[in-house]
């Protein structure tokens, strides 16, 4: 994932002229999409480590899709279509989402090496995964210029997400 800096653009669509926004928001997103996936996933089923790699990286491009269409729905000028540039546009923006799942799906397949069951291949990736979304969180907080306290504060507010996916997946009995 490259450091990307992007125009703002307010939920009132006006574009903030001037102003840079640090533009992590993805990869967070991705990431904690991605815990969700590793912690729900032995629920509903048992998977190869070939399926749970393949889970991650399907379930990153339809959420990717689907937030590229909701922000064209979103940004959509009265009377006017979408143009090939802004839809390349968003989905560029927005292409993060599925970035993020590319690291704990590279924990699940090179986990054999390590030794590991399925089951321990599932907590390696979501170690992975709830790891880069504070380490993603906090990224975005410093070339924002946070203060060492927010910086601190996202990191906690992030991992306390990764931990509650963590123990939703510890309540599930995995």
């Amino acid at each position: 994932m490259s450091r990307r800096t992007a125009r703002s653009v307010p939920a009132t669509g006006h574009r903030t002229v001037g102003v840079s926004r640090t533009d992590y928001g993805g990869a967070v997103y991705g990431s904690l999409l991605a815990a969700s996936v590793l912690a729900t996933a032995g629920a509903v089923g048992h998977y190869s480590r070939f399926q749970l790699v393949m889970l991650l990286i399907v379930t990153g491009l339809v959420f990717w899709a689907a937030h590229v269409y909701a922000q064209l729905a979103g940004e959509r000028l009265v009377g006017q279509p979408w143009s090939a540039r802004e839809i390349r546009r968003v989905a560029r923006h927005e292409w993060s989402i599925v970035e993020a799942a590319a690291l704990p799906a590279v924990a699940v397949a090179v986990s054999p090496l390590l030794g590991l069951d399925l089951g321990g291949s599932a907590w390696l990736a979501l170690g992975v995964a709830v790891v880069q979304q504070v380490a993603w969180a906090c990224l975005s907080a410093a070339r924002a210029g946070a203060t060492r306290g927010q910086l601190v504060a996202e990191g906690a507010v992030n991992l306390l997400l990764g931990l509650i996916i963590v123990a939703a997946k510890a309540v599930l009995g995995h």
